[in-house]
C-alpha cells in the first residue's frame, strides 16, 4: 500500500471515526481523475454501440447518473465533506478487445478539500448504470480497475499513479 499521508485522518486519537476539519484549510482549485471499466459480451457491446437496448441511451444515462451520483457523495460516504464541484468531464469510450467500455471521469472544485471521492464515485455509478441497463441480456458484466488516476491541488499538491 502507498500513499503520502502518515496518518489516517478520519480516526481520532482513541481510535474513533470523525470527519476531519477542514475549515482552517484555504480553498484552492482541486482536481481528480479517475477510471475503470465495465467488461461485457461481444454482443452487449454491439448492442449499446447501436444503440438498440430496450432501455434506452446507455452511454448517454450512465453520463447523466455519473454526474448526479457524484453531486451526492457525501451522503454516500458517511465521512465525506460535500464539495461544491464546479466541473465535470466524463468519457464513456466503447473498446473491443476486450469488449468493454472505458470510464474515465473528472472532477474539478474549488473548496477546502479534493475530489478524489467524487470522481470515483462517477465512474462507479456510471458502471453501474450501464450494468442496469444491459442486465437483461448480460448478467456476466463485471465493474472493474475502479482507480483514481490523478489529483491535484491543496496541502499534499499533485498526485499521478504510476504505471
Amino acid at each position: 500500500m502507498s500513499g503520502d499521508s502518515q496518518t489516517l485522518t478520519h480516526f481520532d486519537a482513541s481510535g474513533a471515526a470523525q470527519m476531519v476539519d477542514v475549515s482552517a484549510k484555504p480553498e484552492t482549485d482541486r482536481e481528480a481523475v479517475a477510471a475503470g471499466a465495465i467488461e461485457m459480451a461481444p454482443e452487449t457491446l454491439a448492442r449499446v454501440r447501436a444503440g438498440t437496448m430496450e432501455k434506452g441511451d446507455v452511454l448517454g444515462i450512465a453520463r447523466t447518473a455519473a454526474i448526479s451520483g457524484l453531486k451526492r457523495t457525501s451522503e454516500l460516504i458517511p465521512l465525506c465533506h460535500p464539495v461544491r464541484v464546479t466541473g465535470v468531464a466524463l468519457e464513456l469510450t466503447p473498446r473491443e478487445d476486450p469488449p468493454r467500455i472505458e470510464i474515465r471521469a473528472t472532477v474539478r472544485a474549488h473548496d477546502r478539500t479534493g475530489v478524489e471521492m467524487e470522481a470515483l464515485t462517477a465512474v462507479a455509478i456510471a458502471g453501474l448504470t450501464i450494468y442496469d441497463m444491459c442486465k437483461a441480456i448480460d448478467r456476466g458484466m463485471r465493474i472493474t480497475e475502479i482507480r483514481l488516476e490523478s489529483k491535484r491541488g491543496g496541502r499534499s499538491g499533485a498526485w499521478t499513479r504510476a504505471i
